[in-house]
């Protein structure tokens, strides 16, 4: 271990000393100090970050905030400990830290504790937050709120590309697994394998659609077990059709996982396998965009969710079936989701319009400016403005992400109202209220702490607020 003097932060609050980190006053580490640190941790200097986002890791761990698995909860869904309950993933794209922070907030409001934090293989990219900096992200926003306890931090559609694979596989194979590498490194401890893209509905039968998808997830499965740290076992899970084609059955549901847990316990005997599975049931990633730019409404199979669950539980002693895409459904559907059985709902894009809708509009008109020059190849002839513009708008987000981060603090103010409005609705609806005794009682979240990266932290302190200076 490095060695270091010591050091005091947050005005003697936080200690490292030998490159360990001490707190001595958690209520001091809530404020504005540590905005400042997080924002050193995305925007700071190569060896800010580093220092930064170390700082942020060992307070969390000190504090109580631990990056967990939430494969120990599916699997006590599976054996029936627990019912009714509907677990939140929620995709964070734009202004990480605020949005990370209301769903904190409504977190400790309502007792909750079995929610998800989540990235895409696509949205790592378009959004421009690798894992370590969202794992980061996250945790500083949990420690900001003192929110404490099991933090899953996920994982979604680390998807592989049907035609690039299709030119070469183990290139392809192994792109998502050197991500999973890099994310379970950086915390993420639950990873939804996506290789649904792979299934052939030319074959002629289930086995044969399904067999690439079979042999890819579960190789991909066995390569991340390996990467487990000591005392967790990675929440895994599968998809059996891509997101936005024909609905799921459950001779498909029967037909990957029967192929998959024979195949992996072939080629890593003893592995633990998924503890889920993602279907389709009547949904589109990110809504289907009318010429007008509203959402059409979408029929979701609430059948199919509750008989492909069953036969995940009972059958497979899964936690049951995951449903994507449900952000953008109307208000009224969400309620409907907990008694059919679902584990695990996917929400993303609605956020992403709640920060388009109530950013100011000089940045918007800005950032529709951008999009009109550099993603002018994906407007389809038949496209309406507001058409393109809600399918391209995701593409700005990385581009432009420190002036959302940047926005002034009324804007701040009326995105933070309006979903802490949304989130405390939609945990409601799902159920997850008052469910922290839950989590702690099945979750196991061993402490994981990492070697100081420098002996003197290029750690930028925040000057201390005084109320009593003249503006």
């Amino acid at each position: 271990m490095t060695k270091t003097k010591s050091e005091q932060l947050f005005e003697g609050a936080v200690v490292v000393k030998d490159g360990f980190v001490t707190v001595t006053d958690a209520s001091r580490i809530t404020g504005a100090q540590l905005d400042t640190l997080v924002r050193q941790a995305v925007f700071g200097s190569d060896d800010q970050k580093a220092d930064a986002r170390w700082l942020i890791w060992e307070i969390a761990q000190a504090v109580g905030v631990h990056p967990a698995s939430i494969h120990e909860l599916y699997l006590a869904r599976g054996k029936g400990a627990y019912s009714d309950v509907t677990v939140p993933a929620i995709n964070v794209r734009g202004m990480a830290y605020d949005t990370a922070r209301a769903i904190f907030r409504t977190a400790n409001k309502l007792n909750a504790g079995a929610f998800v934090l989540e990235i895409a293989r696509s949205e790592i990219a378009y959004t421009d937050q690798r894992p370590a900096e969202y794992a980061t992200v996250m945790l500083a926003a949990a420690i900001r709120e003192g929110f404490r306890g099991p933090l899953f931090i996920q994982g979604d559609h680390f998807q592989i590309s049907a035609k690039k694979f299709a030119t070469n596989p183990e290139q392809e194979a192994g792109a998502v697994k050197q991500l999973a590498v890099e994310a379970v490194a950086a915390g993420f401890y639950n990873i939804d394998i996506d290789t649904s893209t792979l299934v052939d509905m030319s074959k002629p039968t289930l086995e044969e659609q399904q067999r690439v998808n079979v042999e890819q997830c579960s190789d991909i499965a066995a390569f991340i077990r390996g990467l487990q740290p000591a005392g967790i076992i990675i929440s895994l899970g599968g998809e059996i059709g891509e997101v936005g084609t024909e609905n799921s059955t459950p001779a498909e549901l029967r037909a990957y996982m029967d192929g998959f847990n024979s195949l992996l316990g072939r080629i890593a005997p003893g592995t633990e396998g998924v503890s889920k599975v993602s279907v389709q049931s009547g949904t589109s990633h990110g809504g289907i965009v009318l010429p007008d730019g509203s959402i059409k409404e979408v029929a979701i199979d609430f059948g199919t969710l509750t008989e492909l669950s069953e036969i995940a539980r009972k059958e497979y002693g899964l936690a049951g079936a995951v449903q994507h895409g449900a952000s953008t459904l109307p208000d009224e559907q969400f309620h409907k989701f907990p008694p059919t059985g679902t584990c695990e709902i996917h929400l993303a894009t609605n956020f992403q319009n709640m920060l388009y809708d109530h950013m100011p509009d000089a940045l918007r008109s800005e950032i529709y400016a951008w999009l009109d020059k550099n993603t002018a190849d994906e407007r389809k002839p038949t496209d309406t403005d507001e058409q393109f513009f809600y399918k391209t708008r995701k593409k700005a987000l990385g581009p432009f992400k420190k002036q959302i981060w940047d926005m002034a603090e009324d804007a701040k103010a009326t995105l933070a109202r309006v979903y802490d409005e949304k989130f405390e609705f939609l945990f409601r609806q799902l159920k997850i209220q008052d469910t922290r005794d839950l989590v702690a009682k099945h979750v196991r979240t061993p402490a994981q702490h990492r070697e100081m990266p420098h002996p003197d932290l290029a750690v930028v302190e925040a000057a201390p607020d005084d109320a009593d200076l003249s503006d």
